[in-house]
């Protein structure tokens, strides 16, 4: 790759940073992207010289991108993944343009590959309580660092599911950002918005379990002193790792591999509609930017319904 597309590439995602305040994991992902494309470029299937692009004028068109898409079909990557990497090369190409550094957006004219339009797979309020409450009557550990983990174990399952946090906003959590008399704390989104989001009882009866066992994780060499959860060397808890602690408890509790954090996301929003909480209201508490998205929980609420009259009704 040649330098000067190295060092536009570095320039777009310092101003993603910066400016736009995204996330790292988004950050690394579009790094990914757009130097895989550009390094690909360079490397042409068909014998022959290869010519390396000299400037982002010429290291992209509508024809090259649509070759490399298509190489992404054959190599049977998923639309969503397609779609992103698309989403990339637009974004790159017209902060290129915005800064000179290109005089078109080769990517705008490429269509954004069709997605097939999946809804989320969510418990029923009863399995999920019965999640939370095996979780919480769990019998005490051997040693004050396994009933730590365990104690953190349930406060993040409870917030994720009695906040409809997201995991990178659960593990971004400050103990300032915590205010027990009120049960609300103050979460971080994408973008660095902030809002805040209330807990109910059974969450803040897991925070008090857990915050006076805290500092048996907090012997390691570099102790964190803000994170709310905090992993078994004292620092904070990672976003992969809250994962990797819900899948882990699906399996033990459920015989279940693919419950993740957003499962209980997605539990959250459709249990608070199937209730007669307001759409609006939802949209505030998730977080997200467009009501469009909070939109896809009503299909799910009338995907269970209808499953509810098919079952129940005598004419169905």
């Amino acid at each position: 790759m040649r330098a000067e597309i190295q060092s536009a590439i570095d320039r777009f995602l310092e101003y993603l940073r910066a400016q736009r305040n995204y996330s790292p994991h988004t950050l690394r992902n579009y790094r990914s992207d757009l130097e895989t494309f550009f390094d690909c470029r360079r490397q042409p299937r068909r014998a022959g010289p290869a010519s390396a692009p000299a400037d982002l004028a010429t290291a992209a068109s509508y024809r090259k991108i649509r070759d490399y898409l298509g190489t992404l079909y054959q190599e049977r990557r998923k639309p969503a993944t397609v779609a992103r990497k698309l989403a990339a090369l637009r974004s790159f190409y017209r902060f290129a343009c915005r800064e000179g550094l290109a005089t078109g957006n080769p990517a705008k004219l490429v269509s954004t590959p069709r997605q097939p339009q999946r809804l989320p797979q969510v418990m029923s309020p009863e399995e999920m309580n019965r999640l939370l409450d095996t979780v919480a009557s769990r019998p005490p550990a051997d040693s004050p660092r396994q009933a730590a983990l365990a104690a953190r174990d349930r406060l993040l399952l409870e917030l994720l599911y009695g906040s409809g946090l997201r995991a990178s906003e659960v593990v971004g959590l400050n103990l300032s950002d915590l205010r027990l008399p009120e049960q609300v704390l103050l979460a971080r989104g994408k973008g660095r918005k902030e809002r805040e989001v209330p807990f109910g009882d059974r969450a803040r009866e897991a925070l008090e379990a857990w915050l006076p066992l805290r500092s048996a994780l907090r012997a390691g060499k570099r102790p964190e002193s803000e994170a709310v959860f905090l992993n078994a060397s004292g620092t904070r808890l990672t976003a992969r790792s809250a994962g990797r602690i819900v899948k882990q408890y699906g399996i033990r509790l459920r015989g279940d591999s693919t419950l993740h954090p957003h499962s209980f996301r997605h539990a959250f929003a459709t249990h608070l509609l199937g209730e007669g909480a307001d759409l609006r209201a939802i949209q505030e508490l998730l977080g997200h930017a467009s009501l469009s998205t909070t939109q896809k929980y009503t299909r799910v609420s009338i995907r269970h319904l209808m499953e509810v009259y098919d079952k129940a009704h005598p004419r169905a």
